[in-house]
């Protein structure tokens, strides 16, 4: 949550961090590459169309994210016309600078039926408003396993959206890996499905936000954090993978995170004291394994 050059990085041996500087030229630390996330207010880029513009020129062929979880009403909050709104004016304004520059979707926090009814309608919204079909170069997740019920714990009911409940999760699925693997699984059947199969899908947050006082001790996270990186590295499906990466359904994948002070249970440093976690030095001799 604060600046990723506070914490020595280079010992997880990671490739790539996701800036949430929200605008301002993106963060490289210890050799990793920098996606940027555009943060977006109701809809409304936190930064001006025009500093983007002049961002994107000058660090040409950078990952931009476009908004932060549009189906959670505390995180962007957008509905499917907001967001598609938002996507169009972003999108424009960094190919326009930076014809070279990738842009992916917001991460949905989750993949549920309900959520992939929240996208399908933002698609639509977007092709009737623009005429054409939603230029996504990367398609973009979130792996949370939370309640959808609307007020209640969990992320809620998407804006927009008319249900009062969707997958009804509780506390104890936060952990379960295989229910992870279904997400992704299912998400690459609704983008082969809607002929968006040989596009790249990366996982942009994904942990155990649970804290260790409701059954997820650090030995359960770094046994759940290992099954989910193994699964990510092999899993492939030649026909709902990615042909160019030998048909893996995932491309690259971000865990989460390197330090909150609200949900913890994931910090691969202390937010505090900047130094290590145990998590962190499991995080790092799996990639360490990888180089």
């Amino acid at each position: 949550m604060q600046d990723v050059e506070r914490y020595d990085v280079a010992q997880l041996g990671a490739g790539w961090h996701i800036s949430c500087q929200r605008g301002q030229d993106p963060v490289p630390s210890a050799g990793m590459e920098c996606a940027q996330l555009v943060g977006s207010i109701g809809g409304v880029p936190a930064s001006d169309l025009a500093t983007l513009g002049e961002v994107a020129a000058s660090n040409p062929g950078k990952l931009w994210l476009v908004g932060n979880e549009p189906d959670v009403i505390w995180q962007l909050n957008a509905t499917p016309e907001e967001y598609a709104d938002l996507y169009h004016n972003v999108y424009q304004a960094l190919k326009e600078a930076d014809p070279t520059c990738q842009v992916a979707i917001g991460g949905i926090s989750q993949v549920t039926p309900l959520r992939l009814r929240y996208l399908d309608e933002i698609m639509a919204v977007y092709e009737r408003s623009y005429g054409e079909p939603m230029p996504v170069d990367v398609w973009n997740i979130h792996l949370a396993i939370l309640r959808e019920e609307r007020g209640t714990w969990g992320v809620d009911i998407p804006p927009g959206m008319p249900d009062d409940a969707g997958m009804l999760y509780e506390i104890e699925d936060n952990g379960d890996v295989e229910l992870l693997k279904g997400q992704v699984v299912a998400f690459r059947r609704w983008m082969a499905e809607r002929g968006l199969r040989n596009k790249p899908l990366i996982v942009t947050e994904f942990s155990i936000l649970m804290p260790p006082e409701y059954g997820f001790p650090v030995q359960r996270v770094q046994s759940f954090m290992l099954e989910a990186f193994d699964f990510f590295m092999t899993a492939s499906d030649e026909d709902l993978g990615y042909s160019p990466d030998g048909d893996r359904l995932v491309q690259r994948w971000a865990w989460y995170s390197a330090a909150d002070t609200i949900y913890a249970t994931g910090n691969l440093f202390d937010p505090d004291t900047g130094q290590i976690t145990a998590l962190g030095e499991t995080f790092a001799v799996y990639a360490g394994s990888w180089q």
